[in-house]
């Protein structure tokens, strides 16, 4: 059907759940540490604005980590029903990995997690604070052992493969393989970056809707203060990045830049647009740059990039897509360095707050760090086929080679459950952003502890809660 088969739908499904899942994590991870440096500040310039952000983004960062954990789940679970070929050859590396990451970030952010949520009015001030830096820690523990597999089986190292399966000789080698720290760099950055754009622009929402107070302008300062430092920060590693990608997997780099032969000893030029055809071996209306691409990928005037060519043709990424996805992440990197640069700009000029222009562009730039996040997964993990372990093992080998017909049911389930329940939670997350945190306007500045009654403490509180409750009573003891 439509020329496709099980294997192609296993690929889809996988993808499809990973697109979902990856979100959530990004978001979470961000958050997280934005969450400790709110109430870092609060405890230490007793500024209640930053409380009242604590409160209303620790909503919406407990019903992103539960989606986040829900659609993990499923994840691991495609490993063993879809891939248990791939699970039976690499599961010795890839299994102790995801263990260690269960075992030493997992039982901390959860260990932690109910400490920050719920124990606003029940532990003192440094406890609490605590344990909001360990759920943040956590995530970035988390972010470590993931990558740490992912990265594995896009450059192994430290493994002999015995009987079939691959056995590790040297765990060192196998978590810290040449890949994994520019890759671990890359997207902890991304989640950091994607994050101050979605705090970003929930404030300039509420800005361009006439909602303006010190809640509503710390949020955009704050994130613009992020986009300026750290977009730039992500351009560079991104750069390494991309040197290491052309030493070990030269096939990438050749389908990213959608360049199929080189001529004589001329330079590499960059194509910025075209079309890559892999079936007739050419990319197709290209507008090229003379001597940048080698400039670029070799930091020199002469060394050439390899070309698809060079590879067999059943050994060649899919250049159609990843040419495509790299453009959109690099694209929106670009316009994420160029609203930071005009913050800045208004900063200087006290505009930052008021100029429609830039608000109405920090509020588009809303979902860019997710879609940049999405564009740069593809491009990695369609850049590395036609392998599942890069040079190992090939994708076609690692499915359980599932039917047509099963693979079309529970891709079609995946969807429409997906779509259901994630749909009704995104949409649920949007209120509390809608929402914006609540401020009582003119009264005066509490000066106790956690939970005190300007804002709720319930971190799932419904989106129209109004503010009441039991949470006025002050807290005393302090640890």
């Amino acid at each position: 059907m439509f020329g496709l088969e099980a294997l192609d739908l296993a690929r889809m499904q996988f993808a499809f759940t990973i697109s979902f899942h990856i979100l959530f994590p990004a978001i979470t991870i961000g958050l997280a540490s934005y969450l400790a440096v709110l109430e870092g500040l609060w405890l230490k310039t007793h500024n209640d604005t930053y409380r009242d952000l604590y409160h209303f983004w620790s909503k919406i960062f407990a019903v992103n980590f539960g989606m986040g954990v829900v659609s993990g789940l499923v994840m691991a679970y495609q490993f063993g029903t879809n891939w248990s070929r791939f699970s039976d050859f690499a599961g010795s590396v890839t299994g102790p990995l995801l263990t260690y990451e269960v075992l030493t970030a997992f039982f901390l952010e959860a260990g932690f997690l109910g400490v920050m949520l719920f124990g606003w009015n029940k532990v003192g001030r440094k406890l609490h604070f605590f344990a909001t830096v360990m759920v943040a820690i956590g995530t970035l523990i988390s972010t470590f052992w993931i990558l740490a597999s992912n990265s594995w089986m896009q450059t192994p190292q430290g493994y002999e493969i015995v009987n079939g399966q691959v056995i590790p000789v040297d765990w060192l080698a196998v978590i810290f393989n040449p890949s994994f720290p520019y890759r671990l760099m890359h997207m902890a950055t991304a989640a950091f970056v994607a994050t101050a754009f979605f705090v970003g622009s929930s404030a300039a929402w509420h800005l361009l809707r006439g909602k303006d107070n010190p809640a509503i302008r710390t949020m955009l300062s704050m994130a613009m203060w992020m986009a300026l430092i750290v977009a730039p920060i992500q351009a560079v590693i991104g750069d390494f990045h991309g040197l290491n990608t052309l030493e070990h997997q030269p096939a990438k780099i050749a389908a990213i830049e959608g360049h199929w032969e080189n001529v004589g000893d001329e330079p590499t030029p960059l194509i910025l647009f075209g079309w890559p055809d892999m079936k007739a071996e050419k990319t197709r209306f290209a507008v090229e740059i003379p001597y940048l691409g080698s400039m670029i990928l070799t930091h020199s005037l002469d060394k050439q990039v390899p070309a698809l060519k060079e590879f067999p043709p059943e050994d060649r990424p899919n250049s159609t897509i990843v040419f495509w996805s790299f453009r959109i992440m690099v694209g929106l990197g670009f316009l994420m360095i160029f609203t930071g640069l005009w913050s800045l700009w208004l900063r200087k000029r006290d505009k930052l707050y008021t100029s429609r222009p830039f608000l109405y562009l920090a509020l588009w730039m809303g979902p860019s760090g997710l879609i940049a996040i999405l564009a740069g997964w593809f491009t990695t993990e369609i850049g590395r086929q036609p392998w599942v372990v890069y040079g190992l093992m090939r994708t076609a080998d690692a499915s359980s080679g599932h039917s047509f017909v099963q693979m079309s049911i529970t891709l079609i389930m995946f969807v429409v459950v997906y779509f259901a329940l994630f749909g009704a939670g995104l949409g649920y997350m949007m209120r509390l952003v809608r929402k914006g945190p609540k401020i009582d306007e003119g009264k005066e500045t509490n000066e106790g502890g956690p939970g005190q009654k300007r804002t709720p403490a319930r971190p799932l509180s419904a989106a129209d809660d109004n503010g009441d409750g039991d949470h006025n009573h002050s807290l005393n003891k302090e640890i």
